[in-house]
């Protein structure tokens, strides 16, 4: 796919000029000199840019409306020698009547005009007196001396990118056309507008927006009229948008005295995965007559760029699970806690349970499951004592986590027991022939799944359930014990990956009224993460760093959230992470740990497909009943070939 599926959009406002079309056109002209060595796809410039928006009555004056097509000749002489497709704003008449219009220009013609839909009658400039709605059908029309495209339902294709256009009032309808454009198959839509600024409007429109790209599941450019148009009883503030998907990728500084433009890189595969992924978008498409009517024509072939500038203009976070924000952050945490908290709640209910069992290993994913059972204990006005923490020290215990373990559970109140697993194991290893000092894979299994036996017996004791702690980056590498710490009652944690239980653990640590406990958290949370199953250093210090045997967990998570929620390729996901976390990764770790994923990702489904219930939190997550589908002995060998590929680069 071309420059990696990203499409590369510009939302400008240059400075008007009001009724002089051949400033405007110069203005227009230098934005696109500005941003050729951007190589954008396609440039966007606001409502009536090439005469003003608010010329008012001289919209009926011959001489303003042949400037307006005066101006249209000159940029169409200068889009020849340009890669980027652009479109720009400007009376027409056609058949004697005058349109508000969006023309698509590139590589020296112009594609096609889309005039505006829906022309307000309740501002300052009751738009009627001046413009007629668009025709209900397409037409051809003659235009500097070319037969044209004419009509609402057209669509235009920039590259391998599906482009549909609306203007101003069309987004603020019950029904825009961009509704309909996306049904037709727009990817990337446009509004080119002229919006004045009064207070409150400006967050009201970025929500109107990002939600108009979330609902269509695109990418939506938005530019505005600014400096230099009329004052007399409005001001225009310049406002650039741009979005996809919901979120809001870039916006243009307001209030700029002249011209301005902005920036982002918009992904087309990203789109195009959740609208195959999103049934009810197409049958949208089936009751959507409108959309039917749409055609599509050929505008600009997109520009070309190099493999280290296709992201230039796009913000990727390092660590997709958790927002860069602190207050988004606080926000996420108090919820996924909830979610959690409620999914417990409603499992105890249904099993009449008023009994949990935790094994407590002073790690982060047991002190997370430990403090979801207390909150849901407290929430359903059950004892404390009815959680029955478990410590089971073994081999590689060492006394920074069992002591924290153990004071964690004092703290909390709730029931301790702690059993040692090492006469039980050794009695093991003696039964099945295996030499103790042999610390191989049935030396660390042997510990996992006592430790699982133990709990579960606990639990058929005090006639309650082993609730399980395993999160969802564990459950993505295999890092589990099949039928020992993979198995449980109930996986409070499947949903959340390592990446965000470190979070959720320093948010309780800040949140509590304990601050002893608070301490305690804090520690866990500084831990080195480790299953503990080879014997300590020597001076007893833990010796098994999980990182270190598997990978670091923000690579990790991050190969998984670009894998589950896109579907996207090694070679993709590659691209992403240096972008992400090259300051922090070089490019032959970043490949490294990538193949280790996929290898892992792939041999251990059998373990996934057989898991626990657990509560969903997040935008991904791998339960075989929901969201991940797989066989448990489908074939890695593109992927990891893929990966091999970039090893030798």
């Amino acid at each position: 796919m071309k420059n990696h599926g990203f499409f590369r959009a510009i939302a400008a406002s240059p400075a008007v000029h009001i009724a002089d079309c051949n400033a405007n056109a110069d203005e227009i002209i230098k934005i696109l000199q500005d941003v050729a060595p951007e190589h954008p796809d396609l440039v966007v410039f606001p409502e009536m840019c090439v005469t003003g928006y608010t010329c008012a009555d001289l919209f009926h004056s011959t001489t303003l409306l042949r400037g307006a097509m005066d101006a249209l000749e000159k940029l169409v002489a200068v889009s020849a020698d340009m890669d980027a497709t652009f479109i720009v704003g400007m009376p027409l008449v056609e058949g004697g009547t005058l349109y508000n219009c969006a023309v698509v220009v590139a590589r020296g013609k112009v594609a096609g005009v889309v005039p505006k839909t829906y022309i307000p009658n309740y501002n300052e400039f009751y738009e009627k007196r001046w413009w007629a709605a668009t025709p209900t059908e397409n037409r051809t029309i003659s235009l500097l001396g070319e037969e044209t495209p004419f009509g609402a339902s057209l669509l235009f294709l920039v590259g391998d990118t599906t482009v549909g256009v609306e203007i101003c009032e069309d987004l603020w309808t019950p029904v825009p056309p961009s509704c309909n454009a996306a049904m037709a198959g727009a990817e990337v839509l446009v509004n080119l507008s002229a919006s004045d600024d009064l207070i409150g409007k400006y967050e009201y429109l970025r929500a109107l927006i990002t939600q108009q790209s979330a609902r269509c599941l695109c990418g939506y450019i938005y530019a505005s009229a600014g400096y230099g148009e009329s004052s007399t009883d409005l001001v225009f503030d310049a406002k650039t948008i741009i979005a996809e998907k919901g979120t809001t990728l870039a916006c243009g500084k307001r209030w700029v005295h002249g011209s301005q433009w902005v920036a982002a890189d918009i992904d087309l595969e990203a789109i195009r995965r959740d609208r195959l992924h999103t049934g009810s978008f197409h049958d949208c498409f089936n009751r959507t007559t409108e959309a039917h009517f749409y055609e599509t024509f050929h505008a600009g072939p997109g520009a070309e760029r190099a493999e280290d500038d296709v992201l230039r203009f796009r913000n990727v976070a390092p660590r997709p699970f958790v927002p860069a924000d602190s207050l988004s952050l606080d926000a996420n945490c108090d919820e996924i806690i909830n979610i959690q908290v409620a999914a417990l709640c409603r499992r105890l209910e249904a099993t009449h349970c008023k009994s949990l069992v935790v094994g407590i290993s002073g790690g982060l994913d047991s002190t997370l499951a430990l403090l979801v059972a207390v909150a849901a204990f407290d929430k359903l006005a059950l004892p404390r004592t009815g959680i029955t923490g478990v410590t089971m020290p073994g081999f590689g215990t060492t006394s920074r986590t069992h002591d924290n373990a153990v004071e964690l559970m004092r703290l909390l109140g709730v029931s301790m027991r702690e059993i040692s697993i090492v006469p039980a194991v050794t009695q093991h290893f003696s039964d099945i022939g295996h030499d103790p000092l042999v610390h191989d894979v049935t030396y660390e299994n042997s510990q996992a799944r006592q430790r699982t036996l133990l709990l579960m017996d606990i639990a058929n004791q005090t006639g309650g359930m082993v609730l399980g702690t395993g999160d969802l980056s564990e459950l993505a590498l295999g890092w589990a014990t099949y039928n020992g710490d993979h198995m449980s009652m109930y996986g409070v944690n499947a949903g959340v990956p390592k990446t965000l239980v470190a979070h959720l653990v320093r948010w309780m640590a800040r949140t509590t009224h304990d601050t002893d406990a608070g301490k305690i958290l804090l520690d866990i949370a500084d831990t080195p993460i480790s299953p503990e199953l080879l014997p300590p250093t020597a001076d007893g210090e833990i010796a098994q760093v999980t990182e270190d045997l598997v990978g670091p967990y923000q690579l990790h998570d991050f190969f998984l959230y670009y894998t589950l929620r896109y579907g996207f390729s090694p070679r993709r996901i590659y691209l992403l992470a240096r972008k992400a976390l090259g300051g922090s990764y070089d490019d032959a770790t970043i490949v490294k740990w990538l193949r280790t994923f996929f290898r892992r990702f792939f041999a251990q489904q059998f373990k996934r497909s057989c898991l626990p219930d657990g509560p969903k939190v997040g935008s991904v997550c791998l339960s075989p009943r929901g969201d991940w589908r797989m066989p448990s002995d489908a074939s890695a060998a593109a992927w990891l070939a893929e990966c091999d590929a970039l090893s030798s680069k």
